[in-house]
């Protein structure tokens, strides 16, 4: 056998060799691990298990690729709590995010999955929380509402339905969001204190959409507060 033909059979078995070097996990895939973080509530100022949840936004999810002993990853959950790793080959991840203890000790919450190639899994919902009691009190507001139709005036009356968002002063993402009742009201409960504020929106004529504000202080526990100064909006139907 001659020097060129035992090159290129050394050459063949080299490229033969090298797909399987790249089977384990990692990135370089066409596969997705996607998930929800979600973060329990503590109600009444008691640190139960009490299954009352919201959306863990902004929160950092890790993922480890295989057996190994440090995270391949990181990203951060959306306004919906979600997060996504793409890109990736098939084979087992682990994916997690930190919880806090009342002592303030951290925790790591994960879950492993498999991932074939090309496919898309969904993790288990991670469930965390973030070590502290949720308050008792309670702000109460009405919602009023202008409804249109192509510009003509059609009557006006409570904005049932409609959707009221609270968020912490100096925050961009609402951490929670009701409806309005068919009385009117709205409510947003066990809050502690602080400052907070909450929105809605509202519609112009030509249905260009816009906020309405207005900022709220929670003292103490155990209050319900009321809004006295009702949300007026539009709404084009």
């Amino acid at each position: 056998m001659n020097k060129t033909i035992k090159l290129l059979l050394a050459l063949m078995a080299l490229m033969w060799l090298l797909p399987s070097c790249n089977k384990g996990p990692g990135e370089g895939g066409t596969g997705t691990v996607q998930g929800y973080v979600t973060l329990v509530h503590h109600p009444d100022d008691d640190y139960t298990l009490t299954p009352d949840t919201m959306v863990a936004a902004k929160t950092d999810v890790f993922i480890v690729y295989g057996d190994e002993n440090y995270f391949g990853n990181d990203v951060e959950t959306d306004a919906n709590g979600m997060y996504r790793f793409e890109y990736l080959r098939p084979g087992d991840y682990t994916v997690y995010s930190y919880s806090t203890l009342p002592s303030g000790e951290k925790v790591a919450v994960s879950e492993t999955v498999s991932l074939t190639r090309g496919t898309v899994v969904q993790v288990p919902t991670l469930y965390i929380h973030d070590g502290k009691a949720y308050g008792t009190s309670v702000v109460r507001g009405k919602v009023h509402a202008a409804y249109f139709h192509n510009g003509s005036y059609q009557g006006e009356g409570w904005a049932y339905e409609h959707r009221v968002y609270i968020r912490r002063v100096g925050e961009d993402i609402p951490f929670d969001d009701t409806r309005v009742g068919p009385d009117g009201y709205f409510a947003f409960q066990k809050l502690q204190a602080g400052e907070y504020e909450i929105y809605t929106v509202t519609q112009d004529l030509n249905e260009v959409p816009d906020f309405v504000f207005q900022t709220f202080y929670v003292e103490g526990g155990g209050i319900v507060y009321e809004i006295l100064e009702q949300f007026e909006i539009i709404i084009n139907v």
